[in-house]
């Protein structure tokens, strides 16, 4: 039986928008957030993360330096509130055009936001419903990921979602709910 999942974009929504985070330690949760995914935890709804992280095909660092900041959010969640992901999922590759200049990471890829293939990797994988699902993300790929995939797209006005206001969008995708944070966006998932 297939399951709904609420799809987590990671800077900006479940972490500080703080660019390349080059130290471990730099990475912090935003306020609010462990209690948000512990929430839906509770409701039994599976939590993925779905992040594009071009550092490595950027060369700033190695994907093992991506999973270690995929370990430190994780412990986060934990220590915070008992709360957990239960699927990471991330692109790190970036095509020539976009800036990427490491030869393993540099390439096209549908796993690449607004490409759905970590959505579709993600469903195939854990059984998941993508037309029951949700994507929370702060920048209109995340909106156009969950669209293209049949999810809800929310917008959140954390990281870069902070330069939406008066509920106006910048861009022509329209998220199905604007929210100020991870919790509003939690609250409303548990609502529909």
């Amino acid at each position: 039986m297939t399951r709904r999942a609420v799809f987590l974009d990671r800077d900006g929504v479940l972490n500080q928008e703080v660019g390349y985070i080059h130290r471990v330690t730099d990475l912090n949760l935003l306020p609010g957030v462990a209690q948000a995914v512990k929430q839906l935890n509770q409701a039994g709804i599976f939590c993925c993360l779905v992040s594009n992280q071009s550092g490595p095909a950027r060369g700033y660092y190695p994907a093992s330096h991506v999973e270690a900041l995929h370990d430190r959010l994780c412990q986060l969640l934990k220590a915070g509130a008992d709360a957990h992901l239960d699927a990471l999922y991330y692109c790190p590759y970036l095509s020539a055009p976009e800036g990427g200049t490491e030869p393993a990471y540099t390439r096209w890829s549908t796993w690449r936001k607004p490409n759905t293939g970590m959505l579709v990797a993600a469903a195939w994988e854990h059984d998941l419903a993508l037309n029951k699902s949700f994507m929370v993300g702060d920048k209109a790929t995340d909106v156009d990921m969950a669209h293209n995939a049949g999810c809800l797209g929310i917008l959140v006005q954390t990281g870069f979602g902070d330069r939406v206001l008066g509920g106006k969008y910048q861009h022509h995708t329209k998220p199905d709910f604007v929210a100020p944070d991870l919790s509003t966006a939690a609250g409303w998932i548990l609502q529909q």
